[in-house]
Protein backbone atom coordinates (compact mmCIF):
# COMPACT_ATOMS: atom_id res chain seq x y z
CA UNK A 1 0.00 0.00 0.00
CA UNK A 2 1.27 3.19 -1.10
CA UNK A 3 1.32 6.27 1.34
CA UNK A 4 0.29 9.51 -0.14
CA UNK A 5 1.52 12.34 1.30
CA UNK A 6 -0.57 15.79 2.61
CA UNK A 7 -0.34 18.20 0.13
CA UNK A 8 -2.36 21.06 2.09
CA UNK A 9 1.05 23.14 2.93
CA UNK A 10 2.92 22.23 -0.35
CA UNK A 11 4.94 24.59 -1.92
CA UNK A 12 4.45 24.49 -5.89
CA UNK A 13 6.60 25.34 -8.48
CA UNK A 14 6.60 25.51 -12.07
CA UNK A 15 10.02 25.32 -14.34
CA UNK A 16 11.39 28.54 -15.43
CA UNK A 17 11.01 27.44 -18.95
CA UNK A 18 7.51 27.59 -18.63
CA UNK A 19 5.51 30.88 -20.11
CA UNK A 20 3.66 33.29 -18.43
CA UNK A 21 0.46 32.92 -20.57
CA UNK A 22 -0.71 29.99 -18.51
CA UNK A 23 0.32 27.76 -21.35
CA UNK A 24 0.38 23.57 -20.61
CA UNK A 25 2.62 23.48 -17.82
CA UNK A 26 2.82 21.06 -14.81
CA UNK A 27 4.14 21.80 -10.87
CA UNK A 28 5.84 19.91 -8.69
CA UNK A 29 6.13 20.13 -5.13
CA UNK A 30 9.40 19.23 -3.25
CA UNK A 31 10.68 18.28 -0.14
CA UNK A 32 8.94 15.11 0.18
CA UNK A 33 10.82 12.42 1.33
CA UNK A 34 10.65 9.24 -1.44
CA UNK A 35 8.28 11.18 -3.96
CA UNK A 36 7.84 13.87 -6.08
CA UNK A 37 4.38 15.29 -6.84
CA UNK A 38 3.42 16.53 -10.03
CA UNK A 39 -0.21 18.48 -10.88
CA UNK A 40 -1.56 20.33 -14.21
CA UNK A 41 -0.83 24.13 -13.55
CA UNK A 42 -4.45 24.99 -14.93
CA UNK A 43 -6.18 22.75 -12.44
CA UNK A 44 -4.54 23.31 -8.62
CA UNK A 45 -7.06 21.55 -7.24
CA UNK A 46 -7.26 18.74 -9.23
CA UNK A 47 -5.71 15.39 -9.11
CA UNK A 48 -2.26 15.07 -7.90
CA UNK A 49 0.44 12.32 -9.35
CA UNK A 50 3.19 11.10 -7.11
CA UNK A 51 6.51 9.27 -8.67
CA UNK A 52 8.95 7.93 -6.74
CA UNK A 53 11.96 10.56 -6.42
CA UNK A 54 14.60 8.18 -8.14
CA UNK A 55 11.37 7.68 -11.11
CA UNK A 56 11.49 11.70 -11.61
CA UNK A 57 15.66 12.28 -11.27
CA UNK A 58 15.77 9.39 -13.95
CA UNK A 59 13.20 11.43 -16.03
CA UNK A 60 14.50 14.83 -15.44
CA UNK A 61 18.45 13.26 -16.27
CA UNK A 62 16.79 11.67 -19.91
CA UNK A 63 15.59 15.34 -20.64
CA UNK A 64 18.93 17.12 -19.92
CA UNK A 65 20.78 14.70 -22.40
Amino acid sequence: MRHTPELSSARWRRSSYSNTNGGDCVEIAEDFTGVVPIRDSKNPHGPVLTVPTSAWDTFISSLKS
